[in-house]
């Protein structure tokens, strides 16, 4: 009788029936499993799923928020791309934002998190609140307003005034040619955040008597346990912190914002989540603000395949 009910449990093979029967199987096998992901499942459906298929529908309409929305079908996205010159402007700037800051934020992530790996635990633990606070810090924009105040009182115009650099105010933030810089250099030095304690906790799980067997192998350097042992066993937080940095890169609004006050000067930082936001909070024109949306996700998604073949690709 035992051995009927042990068969009964084990997994069936895949190649014993159909894709669809072998997947059914399997979830009512872990039908409890299934069963305690159901809220979230739930949730991520209705606040995640459902909102982008509505914004799909919505980018296909004249949608105002006071009226029943009409077919338009593909009128929005040909005034986006042929009539809406600033929102070329804005493509260019959320690209050359994403293409400086994503990349370079994920590298930085994962090289401070590999050195707060080899430091002692006590100290680990302080190193790594000091590289995470400025990314949840509520004050941390009022910090590089008063560094780069367009005044004499401003901490660097006054330093360079002391010095002889410069004979009047520079108007920092109020200047096209300073601001994406800045802005960039912000959302840099605010970018150790969540991926970068999940790096932490992927070289803190890796099992050390794989860097033993590898050493037998052959690997001779910290560089070569890093390619060939660390980065792929973390393959899911690196997965994890990509995502992660497409998604801020792509979505760094809020900080010109705050530095820059909406516009900014000469639109020199303004990105696709200003267009959606100027569009959809503004001016009500919420099935011109979703053909905006559904582009931004469109480059996104696809940031995000090009990642994940990328990571597909390491210690190989």
């Amino acid at each position: 009788m035992s051995k009927v009910n042990a068969e009964a449990k084990r997994p069936v093979a895949r190649s014993e029936m159909s894709k669809l029967a072998w997947t059914w199987k399997e979830m009512k096998r872990n039908k409890v499993a299934y069963f305690m992901l159901a809220p979230f499942f739930l949730l991520f459906i209705i606040f995640t799923i459902l909102p982008v298929i509505l914004s799909m529908f919505l980018s296909l309409t004249d949608f105002n928020m006071l009226q029943m929305p009409n077919m338009v079908w593909f009128d929005n996205f040909t005034r986006l791309f042929l009539e809406d010159e600033i929102f070329l402007i804005a493509c260019k700037n959320t690209l050359i934002f994403a293409a400086i800051t994503g990349p370079v934020s994920y590298m930085l992530s994962l090289l401070i998190a590999w050195f707060i790996n080899e430091l002692p635990p006590k100290i680990r633990s302080v190193v790594t609140l000091i590289f995470y606070a400025p990314s949840i810090s509520g004050q941390v924009y009022l910090i590089w307003k008063t560094l780069f105040s367009s005044d004499a009182y401003g901490w660097v115009n006054a330093t360079m005034m002391k010095l002889g650099l410069i004979s009047s105010p520079i108007l920092w933030f109020e200047d096209a040619d300073y601001v994406m810089p800045l802005c960039i250099v912000v959302a840099l030095w605010t970018s150790l955040g969540t991926a970068f304690l999940s790096f932490i906790a992927g070289f803190q799980t890796i099992d050390r008597s794989l860097y033993e067997a590898a050493a037998v192998d052959g690997i001779k350097n910290r560089w070569q346990e890093l390619w060939y042992i660390t980065l792929p066993t973390m393959k899911p937080q690196l997965m994890f912190g990509a995502v992660l940095s497409i998604t801020s890169s792509f979505g760094f609004g809020a900080i010109v914002t705050a530095l820059c006050g909406f516009p900014s000067v000469d639109y020199a930082a303004h990105t696709i989540m200003h267009h959606l936001d100027d569009y959809g909070g503004s001016r009500y024109e919420v099935g011109y603000a979703s053909a905006i949306a559904v582009v931004l996700f469109v480059i996104m998604f696809s940031c995000n395949i090009i990642i994940k073949k990328a990571l597909a690709k390491v210690g190989t």
